[in-house]
């Protein structure tokens, strides 16, 4: 047993606050940056982002292993690091079989609603191995991603030219504003995002926190 595995004794909220106003502010850069046409590889504009530099995606992992390391300092580390892995694992398999469902080849009534059931389902895979950092994820999930959703309202209203607005290619350019809010914002911000968050944060952050739990170990047993 490596840590009691309840969500008790430490706030969400205070563990949040500072990641997520940073991640906010790097939301607002990447915005401004695009807006004003600032350089590739920082910025870039085309739809999905283009894997630019200046971005809160590249957070997760990073964040994932803070909270995760707070969280086993505190004594609010898993029941077992090896189960957490092992669910998060599973729980990323699941999420890939949802983007299957919902977006791969084939049409059925209902498709896209399916396929962010289940990969909301392969992230709720981390509560039962590791429930507070669980907890912490989806919070920090929302909280980073909620004004993303926001700022994409105003961009898709306003044709910014922003990656925030840049449908996929292929999507229906006749679309009204409210089908096309849920379909590249709205649905992806709240539900595929924080099912990244919490799967590819949980992966990272139960990995680097056993490996640091175990270093704890053999110090201890040799001092």
């Amino acid at each position: 047993m490596e840590g009691p595995n309840s969500g008790s004794g430490i706030s969400v909220f205070r563990l949040i606050l500072v990641p997520a106003v940073i991640t906010l502010a790097v939301t607002i850069l990447r915005l401004v940056g695009e807006l004003r046409h600032w350089p590739a590889p920082l910025f870039n504009a085309s739809a999905g982002g283009g894997f630019a530099i200046v971005g809160i995606v590249w957070l997760v992992p990073i964040l994932g292993i803070y909270f995760a390391l707070k969280l086993s300092s505190a004594g609010q580390g898993p029941a077992s690091f090896g189960k957490a892995i092992g669910y998060t694992v599973l729980g990323l398999v699941v999420a890939v079989i949802g983007g299957f469902v919902g977006f791969g080849p084939g049409q059925f009534p209902g498709k896209e609603a399916l396929g962010y059931v289940i990969m909301a389902a392969g992230a709720i895979w981390l509560f039962p191995a590791w429930p507070a950092l669980f907890k912490i994820l989806v919070a920090y999930g929302y909280g980073a991603r909620i004004p993303v959703a926001i700022v994409m309202f105003f961009a898709i209203s306003g044709k910014w030219g922003t990656h925030y607005d840049a449908p996929a290619p292929g999507f229906p350019p006749d679309m009204t504003f409210w089908p096309t809010y849920l379909h590249i914002a709205l649905l992806p911000q709240l539900i595929f995002w924080v099912m990244f968050t919490v799967l590819i944060g949980a992966l990272f952050g139960t990995i680097v926190a056993a490996i640091a739990g175990r270093g704890r170990k053999v110090a201890a047993a040799e001092s």
